[in-house]
């Protein structure tokens, strides 16, 4: 499995940005209150992340000797993948956030402070959520040993090949 890299999150994140901006536009557009995300959003995304980090320690410590327990190598592939899905879910949010911003600061009128609020905090814990799954997706990583670099032999072969 490769890292997450930087340039998925930069995507999803302006894809984000854009969403978020063309959702407010419309809602406007249609004569409608335009989009405040609830004030738990921020809440709930630093505990996922919290959650992600916190089921990543025993990986960490598993793979660096501290831990004397097996680790089931399909639980730290979950544990992986669900930090990288936070990262990637975590830069859509805040995007979006960025986005709902964008759009408050760019009208005529001066936004509510509870609207304007609650879109910066969905930024932040968007953030937030990047930082934590990243750090959750290092911590499931294994250091790469001596031996990785080198050529493996030679596997003996009966002198049958797949073309028998």
């Amino acid at each position: 499995m490769k890292r997450t890299s930087p340039g998925l999150l930069a995507v999803v994140a302006v894809a984000g940005l854009a969403a978020g901006f063309l959702l407010d536009q419309i809602l406007t557009a249609m004569g409608r209150p335009t989009f405040t995300p609830s004030l738990m959003l921020p809440v709930l995304l630093v505990l996922l992340g919290l959650v992600a980090v916190a089921l990543a320690l025993p990986i960490r410590r598993a793979t660096t000797g501290t831990n004397t327990r097996p680790v089931d190598p399909f639980r730290a592939l979950r544990i992986a993948m669900l930090a990288r899905a936070s990262s990637i879910v975590g830069a859509a949010v805040a995007g979006a956030g960025g986005g709902l911003v964008l759009f408050l600061v760019s009208r005529p009128v001066a936004p509510s402070l509870g609207s304007m609020s609650a879109a910066i905090a969905a930024a932040i814990g968007g953030v937030l959520l990047v930082a934590a799954g990243l750090v959750a997706e290092h911590l499931c990583t294994i250091r790469k040993d001596d031996d990785d670099d080198q050529p493996e032999p030679d596997e003996p072969d009966f002198g049958l090949s797949h073309r028998d």
